[in-house]
């Protein structure tokens, strides 16, 4: 697994690309024309509002749900994947906000949840606990974690330490692909740290990281490449030298939507719009983003083109009127 790991990064072949890749259900389109690249010892942090698309973004790259549009290749060739175990197959794991532990059994317990190292013959086989036991500190002192109990219930850590333990789990069971969902969306600042530390680890350990997240700064700290989904299309997608976490804020915010409010609410009495961005404020607001501002023009345009021809109608009222009256009259 190192070699293939190694032999594609030296290719400079992504370990997980997905290109044009959308998903629908029924007639609702959830995803559409998403690009995404993931490769080896880097950080693809993916941003979003609730309902951009992330959860069925990872649901396509665990294989839980086949992509409707676009093309899945994983180390260069193309895949169709029938389900998360031949995704996990493939190296690619998911570390969902739940953890998948059970709160009341030990950790080393947890670290072999469904994939437990037995002895013995069958059918009288018995669990190898102490090997277990050994396994599961090494991995753990590997990611920089170190408990002292490891028989002490996985609940009684804190959330940065249990989400740790998942991180070391699916790096022990062969993940190349690490997905984080949402892994500090219920954490303080101090356990948030511990978390992004572990991610930074699993980087320099030469996995390929999919970091989903709401927070901005959380996934500048560690991002080497940056992906807003905006309700399942791409908004930005850029690496690190070229977008500031301002960026990333603008756009979570809602990018060339929040500077039509600004021009909305500027006509409001009461409303103070002097620190909402303007058109030219974002550096990077380029090409695509350029576009909207003329849109905004051609809008008026059409909304003048409305106004003449209602204009003209009411005109055309008037005089029939007029005509009716004189008819009357006559």
């Amino acid at each position: 697994m190192t070699a293939t790991k190694t032999a594609g990064t030296a290719a400079g072949t992504p370990l997980v690309e997905l290109t044009g890749v959308g998903k629908s259900y029924g007639n609702i389109r959830a995803l559409h024309g998403v690009d995404l690249s993931v490769r080896a010892g880097q950080v693809s942090c993916v941003l979003g509002d609730n309902g951009a698309g992330k959860s069925t973004l990872i649901k396509i790259i665990s294989g839980l749900h086949r992509h409707s549009e676009g093309a899945f290749h994983i180390d260069g060739a193309p895949v169709r994947l029938g389900g998360p175990r031949e995704a996990l197959d493939r190296g690619i794991a998911a570390v969902y906000q739940d953890l998948a532990t059970v709160t009341l059994m030990p950790v080393w317990r947890n670290f072999f949840l469904g994939s437990e190292i037995t002895r013995g013959r069958w059918p009288l086989r018995w669990l190898d606990i102490p090997a277990m036991k050994r396994i599961a500190d090494a991995e753990l002192r590997q990611m920089g974690i170190v408990l002292d109990d490891l028989d002490q219930p996985v609940g009684s850590l804190s959330g940065g330490q249990r989400q740790s333990v998942a991180i070391a789990r699916a790096v022990y069971f062969g993940a190349r692909v690490l997905i984080l969902d949402e892994p500090t969306a219920a954490l303080g600042v101090k356990q948030s740290g511990v978390v992004l530390k572990y991610i930074a680890a699993a980087r320099e350990r030469g996995l390929g990281v999919v970091f989903i997240t709401h927070n901005p700064h959380h996934a500048y700290m560690v991002g080497d490449h940056f992906t807003v989904l905006r309700l399942g299309t791409v908004e930005l997608s850029a690496p690190r030298d070229r977008v500031s976490v301002d960026q990333l804020t603008h756009h979570m915010a809602g990018g060339v939507e929040l500077t039509a409010l600004r021009h909305e609410l500027a006509q409001v009495r009461g409303v103070d719009v002097a620190e909402l961005p303007t058109a030219g404020d974002v550096p990077g607001e380029t090409g695509e983003k350029r576009v909207n501002e003329e849109s905004g023009v051609k809008t008026a345009t059409k909304a003048d083109e409305t106004g003449e021809t209602n204009d003209t109608n009411d005109t055309s009222e008037t005089s029939e009127r007029s005509d009716t009256n004189e008819v009357n009259d006559a």
